[in-house]
């Protein structure tokens, strides 16, 4: 057995006790870590993380909206949302910023004859997007970016953003209603890609491919109809019908990869530019406010 003096054992206590104290404190790594990730799926946070999610974002969130349709033969009835959620949601991790959750109710009343269509009436479309916006921002959302996934939306959306002027808020709507590029890329083999067509279908292979049936894209025809002859600037509602009464508008087998990347990938990328530039703006709501206190007073505007 070994025996130590008083002086060694003095020595050995302090050891034992420098480790201890070392040990419980956190490292040089831990101090200086990055932030926590945060998920940018609002369903996803919890209430002391949403908070922070809130403060991360400046405020900022995103309502990509889809709808519930038939997407040619092929395609899943979600589409719209599915594509425009994966834009969105990658956008976000890119520039932080929270998304709401699923959101399929927008204008779809041309697809009403085909099964799995869900639609809702104008007045419950905008009631129901208003009280959603204005949700978002009792609870700190005071920029909020619609980014649509949805041709039937490109009147309805635009129209209930310039409605926001109708009366106070303490938010800005903007919105983004572009899902593809107008040029650039490989070069596309259809001169028809409007619904379910080359575009959409190239996407889905990057969002969803397991939802994907190409076999079945041929086995409806996407060409345009012609069903209805109309002077130009002439509009009806039953145009769409008139000309693609299948609700198929190009031909889905014409899909590739290669396609479905570069639009998927210019789509969050521009998602990701706008929000940066959404953070960026302080003018917007000032000018927005100017606006409100102005209108109420007409006659004092100056001539």
């Amino acid at each position: 057995m070994i025996q130590m003096n008083r002086k060694s054992s003095y020595a050995v206590a302090f050891l034992i006790l420098y480790v201890v104290l070392k040990a419980g404190q956190p490292s040089q790594a831990q101090t200086s870590s990055p932030q926590a990730k945060l998920s940018v799926h609002w369903e996803e946070l919890t209430g002391a993380d949403f908070r922070e999610a809130i403060k991360r974002s400046q405020g900022t969130c995103l309502l990509p909206i889809g709808i519930l349709e038939k997407h040619g033969p092929h395609m899943p009835l979600g589409s719209d949302l599915l594509n425009a959620r994966y834009a969105a949601l990658h956008a976000a991790e890119q520039q932080y910023a929270v998304v709401f959750p699923e959101y399929y109710f927008g204008q779809i009343s041309e697809a009403r004859h085909e099964p799995g269509t869900v639609a809702y009436s104008r007045d419950l479309q905008l009631a129901l997007l208003q009280a959603t916006t204005d949700e978002m921002a009792r609870n700190g959302c005071k920029k909020v970016l619609i980014v649509n996934g949805h041709g039937g939306n490109v009147s309805l959306l635009p129209y209930f953003a310039q409605s926001q002027l109708d009366k106070p808020h303490d938010y800005v709507v903007y919105l983004f209603n572009q899902r593809s590029p107008t040029s650039g890329g490989p070069k596309k083999k259809t001169t028809i890609d409007e619904h379910a067509g080359e575009s959409e279908t190239s996407k889905m292979m990057i969002v969803r491919p397991d939802l994907l049936h190409q076999d079945r894209a041929t086995s409806e025809s996407g060409a345009d109809q012609h069903r209805l002859n109309l002077p130009d600037g002439v509009y009806t509602g039953i145009w769409w019908y008139a000309r693609f009464p299948d609700h198929y508008a190009g031909d889905g087998a014409a899909a590739n990869r290669e396609l479905g990347e570069y639009q998927m990938r210019w789509w969050v990328d521009s998602v990701g530019k706008v929000i940066a530039a959404i953070k960026a703006d302080d003018v917007s709501l000032k000018l927005q406010n100017e606006f409100y206190e102005k209108s109420t007073h007409p006659l004092d505007t100056q001539q």
